[in-house]
């Protein structure tokens, strides 16, 4: 094998150790519709019924939302089944990699369940959905069993989201702080720190 098949250039180095530039765009797009989306929710929730029509008009505009990014969810979970992550560090210890996946698996599965959840409640109430005023066609009967189980399992996957994302923004600038290149790997035109080592 000649030298040229054995050297990895530089820029290899940092083309494998980061994120691709779709999935950075659909991070960071996701990431503020997300904590835009998740804010809204919890204001409106103390919208006064009157005068009438300005809670449902705000209920309304939140389920749009939720479909636009319930499309881009969609995209970013095909993203990632098609693209391999970059690898981790070595020198993180295999303790935090496991960590790291588990909370990426479940952060992937409250992005999933919330638009999913909150579209088929809206969808078993006796009003239309609206994608920014216009009318859906009906799926099925209003069901006010099926409409409660959607909103608490829709309720739930807030609240743990909420979480996961607060431990995903530790952990985040916990990488930054030590310079490991965790953090580089998603951070737009940043240069990652290359590690060396064995996990521990």
């Amino acid at each position: 094998m000649n030298d040229s098949s054995e050297k990895i250039t530089a820029h290899d180095k940092i083309s494998n150790s980061r994120y691709n530039r779709v999935a950075i765009a659909l991070h960071w797009l996701l990431a503020m519709g997300l904590i835009y989306q998740l804010s809204l929710g919890i204001w409106m929730d103390g919208v006064p019924k009157t005068p009438p029509g300005l809670r449902a008009d705000w209920f309304n505009w939140h389920k749009s939302v939720g479909m636009v990014l319930g499309l881009l969810i969609v995209l970013r979970v095909l993203w990632r089944l098609t693209h391999a992550s970059p690898a981790l560090p070595r020198t993180m210890p295999r303790w935090q990699q496991r960590g790291a996946s588990l909370s990426h698996a479940l952060l992937y599965g409250c992005m999933v369940v919330m638009p999913l959840s909150g579209f088929l409640g809206s969808s078993f109430t006796k009003y239309p959905i609206k994608f920014f005023g216009m009318p859906l066609p009906r799926l099925w009967e209003a069901n006010p069993d099926l409409k409660a189980l959607c909103g608490s399992v829709h309720t739930g996957a807030s609240y743990l989201f909420m979480l996961l994302i607060a431990l995903h923004v530790a952990a985040a600038l916990m990488h930054l702080l030590r310079r490991d290149g965790v953090f580089s790997r998603m951070w737009p035109a940043s240069q990652p720190v290359q590690t060396v080592g064995t996990p521990g």
